[in-house]
């Protein structure tokens, strides 16, 4: 996150490699925890709100890596790291990951292909909105400073718009595989999946993806304001996780 500082100081003029490299050996330790989680558990590790965070970042950072091949997109990390960082720090609470006692009993791979699906899709949610946030700050070079627009490593609006739309796609996409394998899930007696706090919440946020995807494929939502609604649904989705992860009687077992 420290290095990103530099990046935007330098008006991302030049191809930087060490904030992927950083990301990459982040990626590789972050990995090796999660997989050691999951198998002394025996099922993915997504089962309090400290794992669900790690899981997103993973999948996040994953998500970049694959992005950040293409030497124009490298720069998205500088984007995606002050986030990653963050919710990171923040999941370090230690009141988010008390103790396990007993070992959850596996219970099949529709839960973890649930909690995969779901997490790698807000990992595509905030690549997008990494990519808008790119979009607007390469707007706002052309319109103000043209000279550092034709300088800088970053890719083309048009491009970036592109990749955005896609992304979000992909995600809603992943979104939707996600709510459809957790109503599949048993639940406890009385607990009506459609009705829980959590899945409202879901489900809102799907609303709210569908809709500005529908209004982008109607050239409703274009440009700007399709980059703004990204970001501003993203950050809806980062600030309200917690409080309803914590309100919700499913993920709380």
């Amino acid at each position: 996150m420290i290095y990103s500082v530099f990046l935007w100081r330098k008006g991302f003029r030049r191809d930087d490699r060490v904030n992927y490299l950083l990301l990459l050996g982040a990626f590789a330790l972050h990995s090796t925890a999660l997989f050691q989680r999951g198998f002394s558990l025996n099922r993915c590790p997504v089962n309090n709100l400290f794992e669900a965070m790690m899981f997103f970042t993973w999948a996040t950072t994953f998500a970049y890596l694959v992005l950040g091949l293409m030497r124009r997109f490298r720069f998205i990390g500088a984007f995606v790291s002050p986030v990653l960082f963050i919710v990171g720090v923040f999941a370090l609470m230690p009141s988010l990951d008390p103790p396990h006692g007993d070992k959850p009993v596996f219970s099949g791979g529709m839960r973890s292909l649930h909690a995969a699906t779901i997490m790698l899709a807000y990992g595509a949610f905030g690549l997008c909105a990494a990519a808008s946030a790119m979009f607007l700050t390469q707007q706002h070079n052309l319109k103000f400073d043209k000279l550092r627009a034709m300088l800088s490593l970053l890719p083309s609006i048009e491009r970036l718009n592109k990749v955005a739309s896609r992304l979000a796609l992909v995600g809603f996409v992943l979104f939707t595989i996600g709510l459809a394998a957790g109503g599949q899930l048993p639940h406890n007696e009385g607990v009506i999946y459609w009705r829980e706090t959590k899945v409202l919440w879901s489900a809102f946020v799907w609303l709210l993806y569908a809709g500005l995807l529908f209004g982008h494929m109607r050239a409703v939502f274009t440009g700007r304001r399709f980059a703004i609604g990204l970001i501003g649904i993203f950050v809806f989705l980062v600030l309200t996780f917690w409080g309803t992860n914590l309100l919700s009687t499913l993920h709380q077992k």
